[in-house]
């Protein structure tokens, strides 16, 4: 197959299939959680992966892990808030794995309020730029990438929280619902270039994040089940799933809730 990241002479490649021979990674935020789980899955799948986290133990110690196991992880340390050095960086992950066919941005960060009297503007613009703004730095160029090769998949990793503005922490309901519609305008973008965008919106996951949930934390999973379905939904070439499945029906009854009753609700 032919790299997605041709040099400018190159012929335009074939589009490209989910999860064939010489498949080459990037997952944003992969040194624990979801993201290291998604990494172990798609290195024994055979894909050589870039992996990019901040903590620079954690990430060491995953890739590590998936080397000793005769696979391919190169580490990559970056905060995704700092946006001047995905230009730099961007080219050398792809140099480095010798082409790109699947991107994943998995970063994101809660920092709820405190409750439901309590507002943070410094914590909010965080979230934003980190959640959203650190997508979008390291998307675009990987958009305009495999749409100038016709072929590649992005995942984003959105949240249910981003399907309707909820009282407990409107900041990272924002950051993920802006997420969610700026997935969804790459997706229209790109799928007439032979690029598919898959949107993943998770329930409660039990990770280090989940502590900081406030309230009831209902049909929790491991970041094992999420990262199977992903998975299987990237092979597939879905567009949107819910992971668990059940939060699909959860979403779809909240977001027909009539507005009279849903802003009178506590969570």
């Amino acid at each position: 197959m032919p790299d997605i990241y041709p040099a400018a002479d190159s012929p335009r490649p074939a589009p490209a299939t989910p999860l064939n021979p010489r498949r080459r990674g990037l997952i944003i935020g992969a040194s624990d959680g979801l993201g290291a789980e998604l990494a172990r899955r798609l290195a024994r799948e055979g894909y050589s992966l870039a992996l990019i986290a901040r903590r620079k133990d954690k990430l060491e110690s995953l890739c590590s892990e998936i080397n000793a196991k005769g696979q391919t992880a190169l580490p990559y340390v970056h905060d995704v808030s700092n946006y001047d050095e995905v230009p730099n960086l961007l080219p050398r992950i792809v140099a480095d794995l010798g082409g790109l066919d699947v991107a994943v941005f998995m970063a994101g960060v809660n920092y709820p309020p405190g409750g439901m009297d309590k507002y943070n503007f410094e914590n909010d613009r965080r979230m934003i730029e980190i959640n959203l703004i650190g997508a979008m730095a390291w998307l675009h160029p990987i958009a305009e990438m495999f749409q100038s090769a016709g072929a590649g998949q992005i995942v984003g990793i959105g949240s249910v929280a981003g399907d309707r503005g909820r009282v407990g922490n409107p900041g990272y309901n924002t950051s993920k619902a802006a997420l969610a519609t700026y997935l969804e305008a790459l997706r229209n973008r790109l799928t007439r270039h032979g690029v598919n965008v898959l949107t993943v919106k998770p329930g409660f996951l039990k990770t280090e994040m989940l502590k900081a949930a406030q309230g009831a934390t209902p049909f929790a999973i491991e970041p094992s089940k999420a990262a199977e379905d992903i998975l299987k939904a990237m092979k597939r070439r879905k567009q949107q799933i819910y992971t668990a499945s059940i939060w699909r029906w959860i979403m779809l009854a909240i977001q027909h809730t009539p507005s009279f009753i849903f802003r009178r609700l506590s969570f």
